[in-house]
């Protein structure tokens, strides 16, 4: 989802006005909030992957500010993963077509756009 707020603004979307992350300048809300439930399926399944590979060990990490980091070095193999992970194809739960993961994060940005912004309502999700 990220890279596109123009995209958003132009559909008539604030990438920075969202309803359960916090409102920070510069954060953008409503991204992190659609990006959600994608996470488990696209990040989260990214970073176990590695380092269930041992891509990523313990000694990728540095610790910093109370939280920790990881190295530039690995930064690049988790970024190359996660772009390799958003452009696999799945077929839409809703729709039934095949599409990449990237391509759904931009659907359902576009469904939450007419949802919110259309007296008729866009077809659920939900099976």
């Amino acid at each position: 989802m990220g890279g596109r707020l123009e995209e958003w603004k132009d559909g008539g979307l604030d990438p920075y006005i969202g309803f359960f992350h916090q409102l920070k300048y510069g954060k953008p809300c409503l991204a992190l909030d659609l990006m959600e439930e994608f996470r488990p399926i696209i990040a989260d399944s990214v970073v176990i992957t590695l380092i269930n590979n041992r891509r990523i060990k313990i000694d990728d990490f540095t610790q910093s500010h109370g939280g920790w980091y990881l190295k530039e070095h690995r930064r690049k193999v988790f970024y190359a993963a996660y772009e390799t992970r958003k452009n696999e194809a799945i077929t839409h739960p809703l729709f039934k077509y095949k599409l990449t993961f990237r391509r759904a994060m931009e659907l359902q940005v576009r469904l939450y756009s007419i949802r919110l912004y259309s007296s008729r309502h866009a077809p659920s999700c939900r099976s």
